[in-house]
């Protein structure tokens, strides 16, 4: 470890927040980058960064990281020895509607922090990957080593395409690489297109939460302050020549709670938390969607001793008692 700055993109975003703000507490300076795009009220975005800012190890850059010359300016000014590459234009639905702010957040905006990585020296790119990668798979649980050419999303079609170019790179140019297929994350300071934030959100209007397939979906929840200890260890287990990808320093883990959570269970323990019963509006599976997430996570729990600790009763308190501050309600 050194006291060279840790550039956290996204750093505005929901898992970007919270990894800046672990590694803050590490004492390790951090370059947080974020767009502050309207995807979703930026009033929450500039709330997390507030947080942030008052830690004086903390910078702020808001920069669009598809803008090529301002990101190989960056790079070139702070020549970051660890990159945590957490910005992405998200969401699975959005993206059948909007694919063009996938390509350039997604596709190009990666391909710059790559070019960033390979000209200054990085020591190691930690990356966002997804479990949309893993598509319409049936074979649970979802392994690092399964097929992932069918997704059936464009957002997840995105991601695998990361985790592609990351490979290239980590194979031409010899650069460090670690991709996380992150699974269903929630918490405090969560996104408000995600389905705890939406189902709140709903409860608390008394308007009908939809429940798509008719509530028999099934989430790998996993609580945000696992995923930050887990992305803060592997950014210092900077990764050797792997045999299973072609000898480069390059690997990818999931991150999953690897205990799979029926929605109509996280219904319930939203109602009892915030003393309101939900009005359930039960739909058909929505296209892009997949019915069940479950991530085999044991390489992740080998390499790093990763094992998530949070049961999902205890993650949905800490989510609402947050919510419940955060909206003064």
């Amino acid at each position: 470890m050194t006291d060279q700055a840790i550039l956290v993109t996204g750093a505005a975003g929901f898992i970007g927040f919270h990894v800046a703000r672990q590694l803050l507490a590490e004492g390790r300076p951090v370059v947080g980058l974020d767009s502050l795009n309207s995807y979703y009220d930026p009033a929450l975005k500039q709330a997390r960064l507030q947080r942030l800012a008052a830690d004086s190890r903390f910078t702020f850059v808001q920069a669009d990281l598809a803008d090529r010359e301002t990101v190989a300016a960056l790079f070139a000014r702070h020549r970051f020895a660890s990159v945590v590459h957490l910005a992405a234009q998200a969401g699975v639905r959005h993206s059948i509607d909007h694919p063009q702010a996938y390509a350039d957040s997604n596709l190009q905006a990666f391909l710059n922090v790559l070019e960033g990585c390979r000209h200054n020296s990085c020591r190691h790119l930690v990356y966002a990957s997804s479990s949309s990668v893993y598509g319409a798979n049936t074979k649970l649980p979802f392994a690092v080593a399964d097929r992932t050419d069918h997704p059936v999303s464009f957002y997840a079609a995105t991601k695998k395409a990361n985790e592609l170019m990351a490979q290239s790179y980590s194979h031409l140019y010899r650069l460090p690489v670690t991709g996380l297929r992150f699974f269903t994350i929630y918490g405090p300071w969560g996104r408000p297109d995600m389905a705890l934030f939406l189902f709140a959100d709903a409860i608390m209007a008394r308007r009908p939460i939809r429940l798509f397939n008719h509530g028999k979906m099934r989430r790998d929840f996993t609580y945000i302050d696992d995923v930050t200890r887990v992305v803060s260890t592997l950014i210092d287990l900077v990764p050797a020549d792997n045999p299973s990808a072609a000898n480069a320093p390059s690997r990818v883990y999931n991150v999953g709670n690897h205990r799979p959570e029926e929605l109509t269970h996280v219904v319930a323990l939203l109602e009892r938390e915030l003393g309101r019963t939900a009005v359930k509006e039960l739909l058909p599976m929505q296209p892009g969607d997949v019915v069940e997430t479950f991530a085999d996570v044991e390489d992740l729990m080998r390499d790093t001793g990763f094992a998530p600790s949070t049961p999902i009763d205890v993650g949905v308190h800490n989510f609402v008692t947050w919510y419940r501050d955060y909206f003064e309600v």
